[in-house]
């Protein structure tokens, strides 16, 4: 008897995701990310959440998001928001996609068995008891082998199921010969320089 295969989706927090792969030292091959969940069971969508500048067509991520536009993700940007921290006066960039990813996670709960979240931030921990209610299976992706840890202990503890990126290193990473001198990497895939609050 054949068993039909999971209904699943993918939610990646862009700019949590991208500081826990910078943590870890490697470059995501976002092809073989596809395919690596793809073969987990029947891939309903795949969303990535980014922050873009005002201007998205000079915006240094543009080619990270064309790239994934063509390529079987589903990308929700909004606008980065300019602000100055009080106690240094200085000016900075924020761009969360929280609220984003929750609503689209919640509507399409229903015709999902399971959803993995690209993210440690432990904002997300009310999401996932939510999504749980729901009869959806939630695997959380971040990583607790950088100091500090990038994903929230009560994130980890709610979550039905824990995936380390650094045991996805081999399948994910694009290969070293493939990888720039850091120094010489274009902006869009060094990431913006995002405000993004990390909680272990």
């Amino acid at each position: 008897m054949n068993q039909t295969p999971p209904r699943i989706a993918l939610f990646i927090d862009g700019a949590n995701f991208y500081s826990s792969v910078k943590a870890l030292g490697f470059d995501v091959d976002f092809r073989k990310l596809l395919t690596e969940f793809g073969s987990r069971g029947s891939l309903l969508r795949a969303y990535y959440y980014t922050a873009v500048t005002d201007d998205q067509e000079h915006s240094s991520l543009r080619p990270l998001i064309d790239w994934l536009d063509y390529n079987g993700y589903a990308v929700v940007t909004k606008p980065l928001k300019e602000y100055t921290d009080c106690a240094t006066g200085r000016r900075k960039l924020k761009g969360r996609m929280d609220v984003e990813l929750t609503v689209d996670a919640l509507e399409l709960a229903g015709r999902l068995d399971q959803i993995f979240l690209f993210s440690g931030h432990g904002d997300f921990q009310a999401l996932v008891a939510a999504l749980q209610r729901k009869a959806v299976r939630v695997t959380v992706v971040s990583t607790v082998a950088t100091q500090p840890a990038m994903a929230a202990d009560c994130l980890r503890r709610q979550a039905d199921e824990f995936i380390d990126l650094s045991d996805l290193m081999g399948r994910i990473g694009r290969p070293q010969a493939e990888r720039q001198a850091p120094d010489r990497l274009p902006r869009f895939i060094r990431g913006p320089v995002v405000e993004d609050d990390v909680e272990a």
